[in-house]
């Protein structure tokens, strides 16, 4: 059994969730996704999504911004992608379920769109809506526990004041995608983008978060960054849990170069030290304590393994009669 996708109000197979090349969404980048997981527990035999409807909750604000109806509420949509998720991780041939168990988690991409014919069509509140989700394994984007060696983008972050980055908009990340070909192509594992004021930001799709003098620093939700959850969930246990100062301000470019530590965080990234920035080691040149401490703490909520924060988490067992 093949893959089972949602596309516009019902669940298909991979092969009939299709779009014409007309689409102005693929013309335009009038769209806006999410980006969730759902952590395999193996002695559980079950996956664990994480934050679901917050994650729609920010899709909701997203598509605001594009003039783009869902077709249900955050908790009507959570509904949806755990539904897919036991059609999939259920119902699928074992090679789904050898790919999960071995990437340990699936991604869940849900994805709104602007779906009527492109040409001169560009008043959005005129154009119709379309909605998709899928779900695909996933391993660690970054697998390098040595930690990541970064360059500073010559790019710079697109503006609030242009395309706003706190939503998730598919136009935007034409931006990530040059960050991130530039940084490879120099030899660089990631790229940290500043705004237009030289203040750094975030990485190329993740969250950043600085150390220094026992603290953590991270730039504003207003400072051109997306509103991350993972950000969020970060900041919430790096104060509850593990009695850390976290603080919300403006990043000049010359502190980082002295920061005690630095690491970056997302949904796909999970959390990534880095320990090189233009060829200057950060700290010890290693992935720091804190560090650590944090990335320990979330993989253990992520996967199921700390009750306190399992208000986090959406719990899909496996079930061989959930078959299509």
């Amino acid at each position: 059994m093949g893959k089972v996708i949602y596309f516009n109000g019902k669940f298909v197979p991979e092969e009939k969730a299709v779009i014409p090349v007309t689409t102005h969404a693929l013309h335009y980048g009038t769209g806006c996704y999410e980006g969730i997981r759902a952590y395999y527990n193996e002695e559980k035999k079950a996956l664990y999504v994480f934050r679901l409807e917050d994650h729609f909750k920010r899709m909701e604000n997203s598509v605001k911004i594009m003039h783009i109806k869902l077709p249900g509420s955050a908790k009507e949509l959570s509904k949806i992608a755990i539904e897919l998720l036991k059609r999939n991780f259920s119902g699928a041939d074992v090679y789904f379920l050898n790919e999960v168990k071995k990437a340990n988690s699936v991604y869940i991409r849900p994805l709104a769109f602007k779906s009527d014919p492109a040409i001169g069509n560009f008043n959005l509140a005129k154009v119709s809506d379309s909605f998709a989700m899928y779900c695909v394994p996933l391993g660690r984007h970054y697998a390098k526990e040595e930690g990541l060696k970064v360059n500073v983008s010559s790019w710079v972050r697109v503006s609030d004041k242009a395309i706003p980055p706190r939503g998730k908009i598919t136009g935007s990340y034409a931006n990530t995608c040059l960050a991130k070909t530039e940084s490879a192509q120099s030899g660089f594992d990631e790229a940290l983008l500043l705004d237009g004021n030289g203040n750094v930001v975030e990485g190329s799709a993740e969250n950043f978060f600085m150390v220094k003098n026992g603290s953590l620093i991270t730039p504003l939700t207003s400072a051109d960054i997306l509103a991350g959850v993972t950000r969020d969930s970060i900041i919430e246990i790096a104060k509850n849990e593990l009695g850390i100062e976290v603080v919300e301000r403006n990043i000049a470019r010359e502190e980082i170069y002295g920061a005690d530590e630095i690491f970056l965080c997302g949904t796909g990234s999970e959390i990534a030290g880095v320990v090189e920035i233009d060829g200057r080691a950060i700290g010890d040149g290693k992935v720091g304590q804190i560090t650590g401490q944090v990335k320990k703490l979330y993989l253990e909520i992520i996967h199921g393994n700390n009750p306190k924060y399992f208000k986090w988490l959406s719990k899909v067992e496996r079930n061989v009669k959930d078959r299509l």
